[in-house]
C-alpha cells in the first residue's frame, strides 16, 4: 500500500479484511452515525403511539369511549398504521428523489416531510381526519429514510464492513424504540394519564430526531456512487478520498473508483439509447436481477407477516395480554423489551453479520423466534379464554406458564434483531446494482410498508375474539408460528451469502439458474474469484482490480 500503510487490526475475525488503517477514520463513523441515525424515525413511532392510546388525555381528545369495542379497534389500528400507509407513498417517491437531487437533499427534504406531519398530528386537536392526514404525511418521510439511509451507508462503506455499517441503520430503530418505550413510561408515571403532556412530550422525540439528521447532513458528503452515476467522476473521487481518509491518488481510492465506473459502464451498455424502459428490462428481463428483486420482495413478505413487527407496535396490549396487569407495569416491561431488543441488534451488527455472515445470523434469529411463538401459541391454546373473555384472571396455577409467556415475547424480540429486523434493510441495500439501485430498492421497501400496514392494521382485529369476527389470539400467534417457519425454510434454499463481497461484486453471485443460488451461489461466485486472481497474478498486477480487470488502467503501486 502507498505509504507503508498497515493494515487494521482484526479485532472480530472480519472476512477479507485487508483494508488500510486510514479506511477506518472518525468521517467514516461519523457519516455511519448521521445516516444510520434515520433507522430511528420507524422506531420512535412504534414505540410512541400504543403509549399514546393508554393516555386518558388521548382518549378523551378523540371522544375515543363513545365508539363500541369493534370501533375503537378500528380507530386505534388505523391511526397506529396510518405511518405505515403514508410510508408506502414515502418509499415509492424515494428513488426518484435519491436519484435526482442526491442521497443529501434526499435526506433533508424527508426531514421537514416528517417534522410537518407530526406538527399537524400535535395540533389536530382531537380532529381524527387531521390526525390520519399528519401521521399519513410524517409517514411520507419516516418511509423515505428506509430507502436512503440504508443505499447511502451501504454506498460508502468498505466491503469487510459493510454488514456492520448498515446494521447501525437497524440499531438506531431500536435506539428510537427504547426512548420512545421509556419516555412513555416516565411521562405515565410524573405527568399523569389526564395531562395533554402525558403524549405530547413523548410524541415530540420525532421533531428532536428529524431536526438533528437535517443538520447533521451538513456536515456530510455525498456517496460518491451517486456522483459518478451523474457522471461527477472528479467530485466523486475527492468524496471518496475524504471518506477514505486516503489520497486521491491512492491505489486503494483508483480501484473503488474504477470498479465503480468499470461497474456502471457495463449496466449502461447493457440498455443503452432506451432510457427509463431500459431500466425497467434490466430490472425484470436480466434473470439475474429479477431474482434479487425476488428475494427482496418475499423477505419483507415473510418477515412482516411473522409477527414480531407487530409484536413491537403493540407490546404493551400483549404484554397486559399476557398477565402483566396495571398501565405502568405494562409500559416497564415495554421499555425493556426495547432494551433487549436493542442489545440484540448491537451483537447482531458487531459480531454476526460480518463474522458468521447474513444467512447465518438471519437462520440463528428465525430459529429462536419460532420456538418462541411456538410457546406463546401453545399458552394461549390452553388457556384459551385469556383474550377471548372480558374481565378474565388468570388462575394460579397458570402463573408459571404466563412468565413463560412473557419471557418468551423477549426472546421472539432477540430473534427478530439478529434475523429478518437486520437483514431486510441489509440484503435489500448491497444485492442490487448501481444503475437500479435507487428504484430497487424502493420498490422493496414500498412492498415493505405495505405489508407492515396490513399486519399492524390487521393484528388488532386478528386479536379479537371469532365471535367479533378475529381469529383469537392463539390462533393470531400459531398463524405467526407457521409464517416464521416458512420463512426459514425459504431463506436456507434461495438467499446467498453476501458478507464480504464488495457491491460491483455481487452479479457473482447470481449467475446460476435461479433454484440453485441459495445452495451454490456462493461457491460459484468463488471460484470466479480465484480465477480473477490467477487471471490478475498472470498480468502482472501486484494490486490488481477484484472486477474486470482486463478492462481497468494499472495503477502504480508505491512499496511500503
Amino acid at each position: 500500500m502507498a505509504g507503508g500503510v498497515k493494515k487494521p487490526v482484526n479485532v472480530f475475525k472480519l472476512k477479507n479484511l485487508d483494508d488500510p488503517a486510514q479506511v477506518f477514520n472518525w468521517r467514516l463513523w461519523f457519516a455511519v452515525f448521521s445516516f444510520g441515525l434515520m433507522g430511528a424515525a420507524r422506531g420512535v413511532d412504534e414505540g410512541l403511539i400504543s403509549g399514546a392510546f393508554g393516555s386518558k388525555n388521548f382518549q378523551k381528545t378523540i371522544h375515543y369511549s363513545t365508539y363500541s369495542t369493534v370501533e375503537q379497534t378500528n380507530i386505534k389500528a388505523n391511526v397506529s398504521a396510518m405511518v405505515q400507509i403514508g410510508s408506502v407513498g414515502g418509499a415509492l417517491i424515494a428513488f426518484l428523489v435519491c436519484d435526482r437531487i442526491g442521497r443529501i437533499w434526499a435526506t433533508r427534504q424527508l426531514c421537514i416531510i416528517w417534522i410537518v406531519g407530526i406538527a399537524i398530528f400535535m395540533g389536530a386537536n382531537g380532529n381524527l381526519g387531521a390526525i390520519y392526514a399528519g401521521r399519513f404525511i410524517a409517514g411520507l418521510g419516516v418511509g423515505q429514510t428506509t430507502v436512503v439511509g440504508p443505499v447511502y451507508l451501504a454506498e460508502i462503506a468498505p466491503a469487510s464492513i459493510r454488514g456492520l455499517c448498515t446494521c447501525i441503520f437497524t440499531g438506531f430503530v431500536y435506539l428510537g424504540i427504547v426512548l420512545a418505550y421509556f419516555a412513555n413510561y416516565g411521562c405515565s408515571v410524573n405527568l399523569g394519564e389526564r395531562t395533554i403532556a402525558r403524549w405530547e412530550v413523548p410524541t415530540s422525540l420525532h421533531i428532536m430526531f428529524a431536526s438533528l439528521i437535517l443538520i447533521l447532513t451538513f456536515f456530510q458528503y455525498e456517496s460518491p456512487r451517486y456522483l459518478i452515476k451523474k457522471g461527477r467522476g472528479e467530485q466523486a473521487t475527492k468524496n471518496m478520498a475524504i471518506i477514505r481518509n486516503l489520497p486521491q491518488d491512492d491505489s486503494y481510492v483508483v480501484r473503488e473508483i474504477n470498479a465503480i465506473q468499470v461497474q456502471l459502464q457495463e449496466e449502461e451498455e447493457a440498455t443503452m439509447g432506451q432510457g427509463w424502459i431500459g431500466i425497467v428490462k434490466e430490472m425484470f428481463l436480466i434473470p439475474s436481477n429479477f431474482y434479487r428483486i425476488y428475494l427482496g420482495l418475499m423477505s419483507q413478505v415473510l418477515s412482516q407477516w411473522s409477527g414480531a413487527g407487530s409484536i413491537t407496535l403493540y407490546a404493551v396490549n400483549l404484554f397486559a395480554l399476557l398477565g402483566i396487569t396495571g398501565t405502568n407495569e405494562a409500559l416497564l416491561a415495554t421499555a425493556i423489551f426495547g432494551i433487549v431488543k436493542l442489545v440484540a441488534a448491537v451483537v447482531c451488527a458487531l459480531f454476526l453479520v460480518d463474522v458468521i455472515g447474513r444467512k447465518r445470523s438471519l437462520l440463528i434469529g428465525i430459529t429462536l423466534q419460532a420456538i418462541s411463538m411456538i410457546y406463546i401459541a401453545a399458552f394461549l391454546t390452553a388457556v384459551p379464554k385469556l383474550g377471548t373473555v372480558k374481565n378474565f384472571v388468570l388462575p394460579k396455577s397458570q402463573k408459571g406458564a404466563s412468565t413463560g409467556a412473557i419471557v418468551m415475547i423477549y426472546v421472539s424480540g432477540v430473534g427478530w434483531a439478529l434475523g429478518w429486523n437486520s437483514m431486510q434493510y441489509l440484503l435489500t441495500a448491497e444485492l442490487f446494482p448501481l444503475r437500479i439501485r435507487a428504484v430497487s430498492t424502493s420498490i422493496v421497501m414500498c412492498f415493505h410498508f405495505a405489508n407492515q400496514y396490513g399486519n399492524s392494521r390487521a393484528v388488532p382485529n386478528m386479536l379479537l375474539p371469532k365471535a367479533t369476527g378475529g381469529i383469537n389470539p392463539s390462533g393470531t400467534f400459531w398463524f405467526f408460528t407457521v409464517v416464521t417457519i416458512v420463512g426459514g425454510v425459504w431463506v436456507w434454499f434461495t438467499i446467498p451469502e453476501t458478507a464480504g463481497r464488495d457491491l460491483e461484486s455481487m452479479d457473482r453471485l447470481f449467475s446460476l439458474p435461479w433454484y440453485k443460488i441459495g445452495i451454490y451461489g456462493n461457491r460459484v461466485a468463488e471460484e470466479q474469484d480465484a480465477r480473477l486472481t490467477e487471471k490478475e497474478a498472470a498480468m502482472g498486477h501486484e494490486h490488481g482490480m477484484v472486477h474486470q480487470v482486463e478492462v481497468v488502467e494499472t495503477v502504480e503501486t508505491s512499496k511500503a
